[in-house]
């Protein structure tokens, strides 16, 4: 197998906007405070395995990220967290944004939908889109996101609702808040691995002793070192948060432009101050909550 290049995994820690600490209420009852710096993640050079041989290197990773799915889905209803993303969107690679979440999963009885998925958003950074507001929740405003801007457009612009996969609401966006919180981007890792299972030319590495925002992590690193039509990265990497036991962190990057080249990163997520089952309720998920600024 390839050896998965270490550089990725060397120490960043790069302030955004000269601040380390973002001093705000979150709306008052979005998640609590805390570090909006760009995601830090260390690696031990020392602690890394490979799986077993077997009939696929992505078998022991499919068998994690299996076990982790059915975690989240038995034992966690809610969470809140300070969301950190950078996106390439065409061939220009976006500013991190910085988001307070709440996040309620799916829940189903006797077959039938018991809670919805719903999602709440306030971002935090940069000056572009602080104080804009999002929700979302399934089946609800006729499937729409409830949204409004912040600042001085915030001020003049109304509420309006849109198609979650709609142009505006997608504008700057891979993806749609549909997609959004941890157990969906479990479903889609499993959807890549087991994608990519029906082929080979794929290296597979655990590397213990990673940290993401001060917690101790094992990362899962996946690559594909020749370039092909039907593989969506170059190489992936998910952090899983050692006690938590779900996925904190996840990037991806695109194969180098030119021979001996740096990877070019397509897209990284960190979930950091996580905070599980909290009791989030409907009102944290209704634009009439008086918290809010909608």
């Amino acid at each position: 197998m390839r050896q998965v290049d270490r550089r990725k995994f060397l120490s960043v820690s790069t302030m955004l906007g000269g601040s380390a600490v973002l001093s705000t209420s979150l709306m008052a009852q979005s998640p609590q405070n805390g570090n909006t710096t760009e995601p830090v993640y260390r690696i031990s050079k020392n602690e890394s395995s490979r799986p077993d041989a077997g009939a696929h290197p992505l078998d022991p990773a499919l068998q994690i990220a299996y076990a982790c799915l059915q975690h989240v889905r038995a034992s966690i209803d809610d969470y809140t967290a300070i969301m950190i993303k950078r996106e390439r969107i065409g061939n220009t690679l976006g500013d991190y944004e910085f988001m307070g979440i709440k996040v309620r999963n799916r829940k189903h009885e006797n077959g039938l939908l018991k809670i919805p998925f719903s999602v709440y958003l306030t971002f935090l950074k940069p000056a572009s889109v602080k104080g804009r507001e999002v929700i979302y929740v399934e089946n609800e405003n006729n499937g729409n996101i409830i949204a409004h801007e912040g600042g001085m457009r915030g001020r003049f612009l109304p509420t309006v609702s849109l198609d979650p996969k709609g142009m505006m609401a997608m504008r700057g966006q891979r993806y749609p808040i549909t997609d959004m919180g941890i157990e969906n981007l479990v479903v889609k890792l499993i959807e890549k691995g087991e994608r990519d299972r029906q082929r080979g030319e794929c290296d597979v590495e655990f590397l213990k002793g990673a940290k993401v925002g001060g917690r101790q992590c094992t990362v899962l690193s996946v690559s594909h070192p020749v370039e092909r039509p039907y593989f969506d990265f170059h190489l992936a990497q998910i952090f899983i948060d050692d006690e938590l036991k779900v996925p904190v962190r996840y990037c991806a990057y695109t194969w180098p432009k030119s021979p001996g080249g740096e990877p070019q990163l397509l897209e990284e997520y960190t979930y950091q101050n996580i905070k599980i089952n909290v009791g989030l309720t409907d009102l944290d998920f209704d634009q009439n909550n008086p918290k809010y600024k909608f």
